[in-house]
């Protein structure tokens, strides 16, 4: 099932749910003619949508926002805080493109700081499906929540088959007491490689997919860091607020530490290109990651606090 058929069976269900967008149809083509004044499209004004979808949660409805993810996160900002995330309205944001998805775009449409700003919002949750499989797995239980929700959108198809959702609970695909990669959203594709490539060097490999941010299952983090030699955190976000920082509350909260080595993008931007190059250039590939990690326990063959070494 597609993202645009879950949402219009979704919709065709419950006459409550409202389909909206800041002239951003590449998500849902086929709906303004299925469901008619259920769907609104405001043009390219997203604080304006953030604004409208504000006032029909607060009369029962259920909007699900689409537009690009540099935009809906940073141009509608203090209207997704103060008009949905204050009133802790169930307004559904539907993120477009985000991270490395928006491989060909320079950084003016670059939303590598999206979950950082989305998770600093109070009562807004964040969630980061893997590939489409995952999206569409994950997205009923969080239209039916009554909470605000950011979610980054994505489409890709894959062959992997993933388990159930559950809000705030990670997807534990493998457990290893050498290596764990804790990942979400597209870089999940190229953990799955990266895992198969160090258990050919003789690794015992963890992968986890981070597919609830906040909620974040915190014991799934906890559990890693105590198994593992060494926990990776890969994501295609800025190294400050994301992933990496995240582990560092939990473990911080927690009273514990773990050596940690995080692949993100360090107070950079990537370079726009078809997303292959886009991955090879900025060191994301599967087989690179896998390189970082081998090279980094060759580094760090004695157990101790590591000093991280970040994506340049």
């Amino acid at each position: 099932m597609s993202y645009e058929e879950l949402l219009t069976q979704t919709a065709l269900a419950n006459e409550q749910v409202i389909v909206m967008t800041a002239e951003n149809r590449a998500l849902v083509r086929n709906l303004p003619g299925i469901l008619g004044k259920r769907f609104i499209d405001t043009g390219i004004t997203e604080q304006t949508m953030i604004g409208a979808a504000a006032g029909l949660a607060l009369r029962g409805r259920t909007p699900v926002v689409h537009a690009l993810a540099a935009f809906l996160t940073m141009r509608a900002f203090e209207f997704v805080r103060t008009d949905v995330g204050i009133a802790n309205l169930p307004v559904k944001l539907s993120s477009f493109i985000p991270g490395f998805l928006s491989d060909g775009n320079g950084p003016t449409h670059q939303a590598i700081e999206d979950i950082s700003i989305m998770r600093g919002i109070p009562n807004v949750t964040v969630f980061a499906p893997a590939d489409e499989d995952d999206l569409v797995k994950m997205l009923p239980q969080i239209w039916e929540s009554k909470s605000p929700a950011y979610t980054r959108i994505n489409t890709r198809k894959t062959t992997y088959v993933h388990e159930p959702f559950t809000p705030g609970k990670a997807e534990v695909i493998a457990e290893g007491s050498d290596v764990t990669i804790l990942t979400y959203g597209l870089l999940f594709e190229q953990a799955l490689i990266a895992v198969e490539m160090l258990k050919s060097e003789g690794l015992s490999v963890g992968l986890i997919n981070m597919r609830s941010l906040k909620p974040v299952d915190e014991q799934a983090i906890l559990k890693a860091s105590a198994q593992s030699k060494l926990v990776v955190t890969l994501e295609d976000h800025f190294l400050t607020g994301g992933l990496y920082t995240i582990v560092a509350e939990v473990l911080l909260k927690h009273r514990t530490t773990a050596n940690v080595l995080p692949m993100a993008l360090n107070e950079k931007w990537f370079r726009p290109a078809l997303l292959p190059s886009v991955l090879e250039h900025e060191g994301f590939t599967g087989k690179q990651i896998a390189e970082k990690i081998l090279g980094y326990q060759t580094a760090h063959n004695q157990p101790q606090i590591l000093t991280p070494e970040f994506s340049e």
